[in-house]
């Protein structure tokens, strides 16, 4: 049986490490997705495993860029993005967009969205957006996007982050016709 390392402490603010938040956060599953969009013509991209749904009316979605981000200031100027949702099979490609200085659509397959950033091939589903607003927060950046186009591959399943690795493990049926009448 695993250990179990215990990160409580009291209720001391001062006491939230950077190492016992990382840890903390890190038992939090998050899919994996690549933030795309064009810059003068050029494909840019970066891995975002902090996206989320924000509305339903409107549509609307959110992630997180660094502020050091040297890739998110190209995206932000194209006001557009689209929302590549890593497959199983996709670990690679998110490896690749996690680093920087390198050619990250270096072999990665790609078509463009409908407001013309790449959707990468293979993946689980892709959601087109127009960025709504961007907030500060803390090292990051809130970047919400309103949906305007989107498209999903039910015979796919996610990549997901979970402590520090990935993983492709699911206790689900990958049988669509039984989720969607749940």
């Amino acid at each position: 049986m695993a250990s179990v390392r215990d990160v409580s402490q009291p209720d001391d603010i001062d006491q939230i490490t950077e190492e016992r938040f990382r840890l903390a956060l890190g038992n939090f599953a998050t899919g994996v997705t690549i933030i795309t969009s064009t810059d003068d013509g050029e494909p840019v991209g970066m891995s975002a495993s902090s996206f989320t749904s924000v509305s339903l009316d409107p549509p609307l979605v959110s992630f997180c860029a660094a502020l050091t981000s040297t890739t998110y200031p190209r995206i932000s100027a194209s006001e557009r993005f689209c929302v590549n949702v890593l497959s199983e099979f996709q670990e690679d490609i998110a490896r690749g967009f996690a680093q920087r200085d390198v050619e990250r659509f270096a072999n990665v397959p790609f078509n463009d969205s409908p407001l013309g950033s790449p959707v990468l091939s293979g993946v689980v589903a892709w959601i087109d957006c127009s960025i709504e607003a961007e907030h500060r927060a803390g090292d990051h950046l809130i970047v919400v996007g309103r949906v305007r186009a989107l498209h999903v591959e039910f015979q796919r399943l996610p990549l997901l982050y979970f402590r520090g690795q990935f993983a492709t493990e699911l206790p689900i049926s990958r049988d669509i016709d039984t989720w969607a009448t749940e």
